[in-house]
């Protein structure tokens, strides 16, 4: 079966990324991608003293507005290729600057960064359910994805606890072609639970620049390896009904 041709992990120049959102469309749409979206740094951690991040709200307002007018351009001009509002948000932030900036309805898409342990789960099930009480409409919910997360944290005790994470919260997993130790075969056991409770999965590449857009292959391969293509399915349908 020919799939979509998806990649929701790319970084553009409003944080560590080397091209503009502008640039960014512009090539996957000659690389005939399906479904993209840009999910930008936000973090006070260590990292936020070494890359640029979204650390204000006019710098957000402005990556959003910028996202928006690309959106705008591929529907007035009927292009296939569907563009998501994504962030990465780092979880080894503190919770009070988490919450401060990002207003979860603007958002299509938010990639949760460093879930490492059960107290991790824990910090982030509390920042959902603050999220979800900050809106009124649920429909304005993003979708929430792991970047380029290493199941082998979780394999040995606590795998149960991660299962049940994702299926109650609806989070997929993330085939990173940048990481490709999260989906090697020491996870097996991670990769069997995922389909048993059809937890979706999809494909993000990590791209910093223009070049790796497109490297989906193997994080593809691996999926179809791992016969997870059913869990692709309800990711894909997951972005068409969000449409």
């Amino acid at each position: 079966m020919q799939f979509p041709k998806i990649n929701l992990h790319i970084h553009s120049n409003y944080s560590d990324g080397r091209n503009s959102i502008k640039q960014i469309v512009k090539k996957s749409l000659k690389l005939g991608l399906d479904f993209i979206a840009i999910s930008d740094h936000y973090t006070n951690s260590w990292k936020a003293g070494i890359i640029p991040t979204l650390n204000s709200i006019d710098k957000i307002s402005d990556y959003l507005d910028e996202i928006s007018n690309c959106q705008n351009y591929l529907k007035e001009n009927n292009k296939k290729l569907v563009l998501y509002k994504g962030i990465e948000v780092d979880i080894s932030s503190s919770e009070r600057y988490i919450k401060k900036f990002v207003q979860i309805d603007q958002f299509d898409l938010v990639l949760i960064e460093y879930l490492q342990t059960p107290e991790s789960i824990a910090f982030i099930k509390n920042i959902i359910r603050y999220w979800k009480n900050s809106i009124t409409n649920r429909d304005d919910f993003p979708i929430l994805g792991l970047a380029h997360f290493d199941p082998f944290y979780f394999l040995h005790g606590n795998l149960e606890i991660l299962i049940e994470f994702l299926k109650n919260y609806n989070i997929y997993f993330e085939f990173n072609s940048s990481y490709p130790q999260c989906y090697s075969s020491r996870n097996t056991q991670f990769f069997e639970k995922l389909r048993e409770h059809k937890i979706p999965v999809a494909i993000g590449c990590d791209s910093h620049n223009l070049l790796s857009l497109n490297d989906i292959e193997e994080p593809l391969e691996m999926i179809r390896y791992y016969e997870l293509e059913s869990n692709y399915k309800i990711l894909i349908s997951i972005l068409k009904n969000s449409l």
